[in-house]
């Protein structure tokens, strides 16, 4: 019998999830408008990662299709893209938001991504001496034609999703994004729910 847990991560906070091979990770926003970063990270004794670089070179696409996999630094399958059920876009172009960037915009000490990450990671007892880059799901920051990056406000409705399926045993780490002051996530930060159905 399948087993089935539903976690809350709230706004401008992050959590880590240790998921097995072959379990499915829904990541539903909710409120909708509300951006999640995603993170992964291999479990066994090697340091590996999700590459959004990997993934776009091997994919050749901005963002993998169904049945696509997201692929880690060294171009390991991780996770498959098993449902989109959301307009989109998503985003595998920009990094976390962090404190330099809230600082810049005369916002010290506001919550981060990646203060978020580095947090859950820590407890888990993990240290990087660096944040790779996430995947931003519902995030719309499309190129636009005159090749400017434009970050605007999600189309995500309430209850959009992405269901992807684990290809190795990873720790997740889900982020609801905490930009507040510009259209990111439609002027509010809100929660994001993680759905994990185990695969056996």
């Amino acid at each position: 019998m399948q087993d089935q847990r539903r976690i809350v991560v709230p706004p401008q906070s992050g959590r880590p999830f240790r998921i097995r091979r072959g379990d499915l990770i829904r990541i539903i926003d909710p409120k909708g408008q509300q951006v999640a970063d995603l993170w992964a990270f291999a479990t066994g004794e090697k340091l590996d990662w999700l590459s959004t670089s990997q993934t776009r070179d091997i994919t050749e696409r901005l963002f993998p299709g169904i049945g696509d996999y997201f692929y880690s630094a060294a171009a390991k399958p991780m996770l498959t893209l098993v449902e989109n059920a959301s307009p989109g876009p998503h985003d595998m172009l920009y990094p976390a938001c962090d404190s330099a960037l809230y600082e810049r915009a005369g916002f010290p000490n506001h919550p981060n991504c990646r203060d978020n990450l580095m947090q859950s990671l820590a407890a888990e007892g993990i240290s990087l001496p660096f944040a790779p880059d996430p995947v931003d799901l519902f995030q719309n920051s499309l190129p636009q034609p005159d090749g400017r990056l434009v970050v605007e406000a999600s189309i995500n409705p309430p209850g959009g999703s992405v269901t992807l399926r684990a290809e190795q045993d990873l720790l997740l780490v889900v982020t609801a994004c905490s930009v507040d002051y510009y259209p990111t996530n439609g002027g509010v930060c809100t929660e994001i729910e993680v759905e994990i159905t185990s695969a056996s």
